[in-house]
């Protein structure tokens, strides 16, 4: 498998859940040095993909992974890539 997915859409009240499923896609992807993750937080009012990049901004989490793309035809979508 190349890319893991993680849609977040069923998670976006639940706070601490939405960390967590983050923190175990990251180590899943790291475990099984898959090279990248696609994680949608949805379009909405944007709030949930703020909390998103602010996750990945984590000096401990951001040293795990190479870079974060944009999707520039879908706003609801993050790609994070990794250099196992």
């Amino acid at each position: 498998m190349a890319k893991l997915k993680l849609d977040l859409h069923p998670l976006f009240n639940k706070g601490r859940g939405i960390d967590e499923a983050l923190q175990q896609v990251i180590d899943e992807a790291c475990e099984k040095r898959i090279k990248s993750i696609e994680i949608i937080p949805g379009k909405g009012s944007g709030q949930l993909k703020k909390r998103v990049l602010r996750f990945l901004q984590q000096p401990a989490v951001k040293a795990r992974y190479h870079r974060v793309e944009k999707d520039s035809d879908n706003f609801g979508r993050l790609f994070v890539h990794f250099r196992h």
